[in-house]
């Protein structure tokens, strides 16, 4: 089975699941149609098996399909649109409280 990545927004993150098995995780703050990622994490075992990679790529193609925005808090995220310049017309600066 393929990996799938889907919003779960009861508990603000995005996740990446086999089946019913979660391999990975986005955390994220939603404020608006802005989407502020905290925290990402793979399973251990699937460290360098490009999940990660995966799941960012299926997280922000969401936020684009809906209008919104991201700030990338996350060093993991924030590398990764780094190396993936078609993806930095998502950035927005953070949100003031």
């Amino acid at each position: 089975m393929e990996p799938t990545v889907t919003d779960a927004p009861e508990s603000s993150r995005y996740e990446i699941r086999d089946g019913d098995r979660l391999l990975g995780l986005a955390a994220y703050q939603r404020r608006g149609d802005q989407v502020v990622f905290t925290h990402t994490e793979v399973e251990d075992s699937q460290e360098h098996s490009g999940l990660g990679s995966r799941l960012v790529r299926g997280a922000l193609d969401d936020v684009r399909r809906s209008g919104g925005t991201v700030v990338p808090l996350c060093s993991f995220v924030k590398g990764w649109i780094e190396r993936h310049p078609e993806y930095r017309d998502l950035v927005d600066a953070p949100a003031e409280h």
